[in-house]
């Protein structure tokens, strides 16, 4: 484990360029690859939630002042960005649709991986997951049709949203619940939740390589359209990140906290709202690209920010001051 933690993000950029590699030089395989998604997924997040004590989460519901930094960063500060970047490529409706419809949408399955990389509070932000996950599907019609008009959000379906929510969260959840109250009779259940945290780098890896293979090649075959997004997606994620920050230190919460907000507030719900993309009415063709470019920058800037999070947020006075859960 101290060797991964030592060399995760080496590792990391060696998954997205095998993917890369695996994506644009087998592209057939991408449907393949985008199979393999989900089943990722949920391994990685069931060994995430083997080694978050569900007693924690539980108390997390308590923390009130993270919970609603969170959703008014989220639903408040993010959307006026998030509106004023989507200017740039009003002339596309396809592309703006895109745009809007990844970047309203706050992740709620691995972010909650990159925050514990990051020693982050990774069980305050699965605490917030469903709470973040019905206020997205509330708000983003209404978002949609407040910047763009009626089609885009008439054609949201939010069935995908559901899905996501039951097996990225409901079901590797229960596993892991599972797996901790065998622990507490049974040694070899226990030897099986050391063994999760051992796990988390090489399942990160193997996410990495099917979501970046199962998409690069769509993006090198739109490659005009995509370097117009490409710059929107980086310098949200630079003000996303500034948001998280001031959003946490307004709200004075403890390093943990501040992290996972910072998380909360930087990573979005791109494979979750793919398949809404896909669903789009002809005209609005463009819309599935500009989500998988979105994936693509993010991770990159995920990988980084395991790194880089901890340097802003740091444990030593001066940083963001402990005040525990409310």
């Amino acid at each position: 484990m101290e060797w991964w933690d030592c060399h995760q993000v080496t590792l990391y950029l060696v998954a997205i360029a095998v993917g890369a590699g695996i994506g644009l030089g087998l592209p057939a395989q991408a449907p393949a690859l985008a199979h393999a998604i989900e089943p990722a997924l949920f391994l990685l997040l069931f060994a995430t939630f083997v080694g978050i004590p569900l007693i924690t989460v539980g108390r997390a519901l308590r923390d009130v002042r993270f919970l609603l930094t969170v959703l008014v960063a989220n639903f408040l500060v993010v959307p006026i960005i998030v509106f004023a970047l989507s200017r740039v490529v009003t002339d596309d409706p396809g592309l703006a649709a895109g745009v809007l419809l990844v970047l309203l949408t706050p992740c709620i399955d691995y972010v909650i991986v990159f925050t514990g990389l990051a020693g982050g509070a990774r069980d305050r932000l699965l605490a917030a997951a469903p709470l973040l996950m019905l206020v997205q599907m509330l708000l983003l019609p209404a978002y949609l049709l407040a910047f763009t008009g009626g089609t885009a959000a008439s054609a949201v379906d939010l069935a995908p949203f559901g899905r996501a929510f039951l097996v990225l969260i409901v079901l590797p959840l229960g596993a892991a619940a599972a797996v901790q109250a065998l622990a507490r009779r049974h040694r070899s259940a226990r030897v099986a939740t050391d063994a999760s945290g051992a796990l988390m780098v090489p399942l990160m890896m193997v996410t990495l390589v099917v979501v970046i293979g199962s998409q690069i090649a769509a993006v090198g075959g739109q490659i005009t359209a995509v370097l117009r997004v490409v710059p929107l997606y980086t310098v949200f994620l630079v003000l996303a990140v500034g948001v998280g920050l001031l959003a946490a230190r307004s709200a004075r919460l403890d390093v943990p906290g501040a992290r996972a907000v910072v998380f909360s507030t930087a990573t979005r719900n791109s494979l979750v709202v793919l398949p809404l993309a896909l669903a789009m009415p002809a005209e609005l063709a463009l819309a599935p690209l500009a989500v998988v470019a979105q994936t693509l920058v993010e991770l990159l800037g995920m990988v980084l920010l395991v790194r880089l999070v901890p340097v802003l947020v740091p444990h030593r006075p001066g940083g963001i001051r402990a005040t525990g859960p409310h």
